[in-house]
This record gives structure tokens, C-alpha cells and sequence, in this order.
């Protein structure tokens, strides 16, 4: 059933831009891998709503979540982490595909490299805390400001990779890559939301030169 309600309601958005086909795919295949994981919490109006936006206004980030799932397949068993899943208007794995050893990693509704949650140890508490207040930001700020996210994130890494290559010439000593870093990663908005969500502002990463009190 939400596969047939998501591919026509991603079909109906999708229709004036041409793109009516990929919508009712990206729709459909959301619709049924939540569907079969019962991942949405139809008992409450936002377990409704995270639904009609992922197959609407925060399609975009949808689609991205759906390749998110096919490159952490193709990567072997992701460790999908039903727990932190069910009802909850998310899918977590443990592993599956992600940018940077020991990062999590969203698109959509889709968090990868969650890594041990399981576990009762202080780590597993920590990465825990991770999936819900880091990465569970991240997907509200996807869908809230839906096709709008994906470009704001990448436009401030661009100028915050051409800054922190500005700012290298002038303190050549210092590591390229960590001020590139700081600049485009830690200094984002979005991931200065997330880690402040989190508890852990300023992170250890964040090169003295980006550190607030500098700017």
C-alpha cells in the first residue's frame, strides 16, 4: 500500500517537471522499503507527515537515500539496524556505504555508518546519541528545507573549500587539508547545527583558525 501511495504521490510532483517516471520509481521503491521495514510511525501525525514529504517536497533527498541503499548493498551486509528503525521514520545500518571511516553518513532518510549501537559499552551509548541527535538533524533539515538542502550544503562546501585554500596562502604552515576541512565541513551550518545538537561544539577536527571566538 505505501508503495502505491508514494509512487503516485512522487508521480503527481514529478509530473510538471518532466520527470514523472523517476518520481513514481524513487516513490515507489521508498514506499515499499519502508513499507516492508515498518519504518514510518503511522500512529502519529509525524510518522504521516515524514512520509508525504519523502514522496513529495524532499523527494530529491528521497532518490538520494534510495541510491544510498543500493551502494550499501553492494558493499555487502550493511548491519541494518532495526531498533533504531522501526517507526521511527528512518532506516539505520551499521556499516554500508560511507564517505569517511568512522562518519555516519545521511541522504534522505537513510543513515549509514552508524557503526556498534548495539552494545551496551559507552561507545555504543555514544553512536547511539549520534544517530539521533546528529544524523536525526540532518534528515529534518532535509525535509524541511527538501531540494533546497542538498544545494545549500554543497554551495557553503565549495565557498568554504575556496576560503579555507584562501586562507592556507596566508598561513602556508598550516595543514591545506585541515583548514580546507574546518572551512567547508565543520564550519557548515548545517553540521555546526548537528554537532551543537549533539554536544560536542567545537569537535577536535576543527582547526584553531575556524574556532568561533576566531571569527
Amino acid at each position: 500500500m505505501s508503495a502505491a501511495v508514494g509512487g503516485a504521490l512522487a508521480w503527481l510532483v514529478s509530473r510538471p517537471l518532466g520527470l514523472a517516471p523517476v518520481g513514481l520509481v524513487v516513490g515507489g521503491i521508498n514506499g515499499a522499503v519502508c513499507g516492508a521495514r515498518a519504518v514510518y510511525d503511522w500512529r502519529r501525525g509525524t510518522g504521516v507527515a515524514a512520509f508525504v514529504v519523502d514522496s513529495t517536497w524532499s523527494l530529491p533527498n528521497t532518490a538520494a537515500g534510495v541510491a544510498l541503499h543500493g551502494a550499501s548493498a553492494v558493499r555487502g551486509d550493511g548491519g541494518y539496524v532495526d531498533g533504531l528503525s522501526r517507526r521511527r521514520n528512518r532506516h539505520v545500518y551499521a556499516r554500508g556505504f560511507t564517505l569517511r571511516r568512522g562518519f555516519a553518513l545521511s541522504m534522505g532518510n537513510v543513515v549509514t555508518g552508524a557503526g556498534d549501537v548495539d552494545g551496551e559499552s559507552p561507545r555504543g551509548a555514544r553512536r547511539r546519541q549520534l544517530v539521533e541527535r546528529h544524523e536525526g538533524l540532518h534528515i529534518r533539515q532535509a525535509r524541511t528545507l527538501g531540494p533546497l538542502f542538498p544545494l545549500l550544503y554543497a554551495g557553503w562546501m565549495l565557498g568554504g573549500a575556496l576560503y579555507g585554500t584562501v586562507l592556507w596562502v596566508r598561513h602556508r604552515d598550516e595543514p591545506w587539508s585541515r583548514l580546507v576541512e574546518s572551512a567547508a565541513y565543520y564550519r557548515n551550518p548545517f553540521e555546526v547545527a548537528a554537532y551543537r545538537r549533539d554536544g560536542v561544539w567545537p569537535p577536535s577536527r576543527l582547526h584553531p583558525l575556524l574556532a568561533p571566538r576566531r571569527l
